[in-house]
């Protein structure tokens, strides 16, 4: 079988999980890597055959999105032109995890795919969202990376095609304790400001881990760390709290290992506000934003809050026999979740 895998590099989580799935979908045929974006730290051992700088996200020093730089990168010509030239048609299966150049080579050449991962699970209603939806957020989750069905990942188990989180092996042979400090990884901050968020605690130490950062240093309670798996790893394993965006692979691997868990969603990005109400749901303390009172919150979470432990026992292996099993001859599409939506 030749597969086509598809991968968003629109930040680190979509690369972290497509390194940990690669070695078991290889064991189903020859797979081609297709990573496109330009804004993740992590570099992976992806063995890539085909690369595009692709439609990326790119931060503001304060915490949300820089709206003119992301339509800058905007090439219409750019991506109409490798829309064209990828040969989708060349596979027996193609998985896209929320990647849009793929999504629209299939359509353009009428070929099946399987939208897997985080984002597909929000073509279920049923997936928590916030109280005040948006109508443009709703729209890019289910229309940014068409597909003809859909393999999810959440929190919880909300729809039938929706399985638990893909837990890394470092984190599931982990052992996890705490050396008095907290982990924070906040990617859309600079680290000038992290630096003043933190710095204002100093009875609480903090390993920070910034984009910016490219030799590890301290600065008063703070050890600065460049963005890092492996080094980002220990720390959170051995982390008496972590705080991080409202993401889902870091977020999801800290509810496994039991970790006392603060999460503040990326201003102005959906997904994160819909990841944030489902760990509200779960008991994980949520910020919308850092404000004056964000030190006492901080020293008030750390004293009171209770860690919240999910066991995730949904192995690799069986959410991609399931994957493979059902495309595309039973694909999981959503005119048979949903027959009211008639989508085709």
């Amino acid at each position: 079988m030749k597969i086509l895998y598809a991968v968003q590099a629109t930040g680190n989580g979509h690369i972290a999980r497509a390194t940990q799935v690669l070695p078991y979908l290889q064991r189903y045929g020859k797979v081609d890597v297709f990573l496109s974006g330009a804004n993740s730290q992590l570099q992976g051992d992806l063995p890539c055959r085909y690369r595009s700088a692709g439609v990326s996200l790119f931060y503001n020093s304060g915490g949300g999105l820089r709206y003119g730089k992301i339509a800058r990168q905007l090439n219409p010509a750019r991506l109409w032109k490798e829309i064209k030239a990828l040969p989708v048609a060349d596979y027996d299966l193609v998985i896209n995890d929320f990647e849009p150049i793929t999504a629209l080579a299939c359509a353009l050449k009428k070929v099946k795919s399987v939208q897997f991962g985080h984002q597909a699970s929000f073509q279920s209603k049923r997936v928590p969202r916030p109280e005040k939806k948006d109508l443009t957020g709703e729209l890019l989750l289910r229309y940014y990376a068409r597909a003809s069905a859909y393999v999810g990942l959440h929190f919880e188990q909300y729809d039938r095609f929706i399985f638990e989180p893909v837990i890394k092996k470092e984190i599931r042979q982990a052992k996890p304790g705490d050396r008095g400090y907290v982990s924070v990884y906040l990617p859309a901050f600079a680290e000038a400001i992290l630096y003043r968020m933190f710095s204002k605690m100093p009875s609480i130490r903090f390993e920070v881990f910034s984009k910016e950062t490219k030799r590890e240093h301290y600065a008063d309670n703070i050890r600065f760390l460049p963005v890092h798996q492996q080094c980002f790893n220990e720390s959170v394993i051995h982390a008496g709290g972590v705080i991080t965006g409202a993401g889902f692979e870091t977020p999801a691997e800290m509810l496994y290992l039991g970790k006392r868990l603060l999460c503040i969603p990326i201003r102005g990005q959906y997904e994160q506000y819909c990841n944030a109400a489902a760990l509200e749901r779960l008991g994980v303390e949520v910020i919308e934003a850092p404000g004056d009172d964000f030190a006492n919150r901080i020293e008030r979470w750390l004293s009171t809050a209770a860690p919240v432990r999910r066991e995730y026992e949904q192995h690799i292996s069986s959410v991609l026999q399931y994957l493979v099993e059902n495309y595309p001859q039973q694909a999981i599409g959503l005119e048979e979740l949903y027959p009211e939506l008639q989508l085709c």
